[in-house]
């Protein structure tokens, strides 16, 4: 896979959770360090996204925001 966002992590799918029109999916970047998504359903149907499936995840943003109390 090549791919041209500089931000992508490889990972284990943790869960998957699929509703009428979306799925929410967690995939274990490292130890503890969970990244959760939001993608169509028929993405996750088509990835074949199952818990404990090797997969990516990649970040691509303009914009990061970062806050505090």
């Amino acid at each position: 896979m090549k791919i041209s966002a500089r931000n992508s992590f490889q990972g284990i799918v943790k869960k998957v959770k699929i509703g009428a029109v979306t799925a929410e999916v967690s995939i274990e970047i490292s130890a503890g360090v969970n990244v959760i998504s939001t993608i169509t359903k028929a993405s996750a149907e088509s990835l074949e996204l199952t818990e404990g499936k090797e997969a990516y995840v990649v970040i691509k943003a303009s914009d990061v925001m970062v806050a505090t109390d």
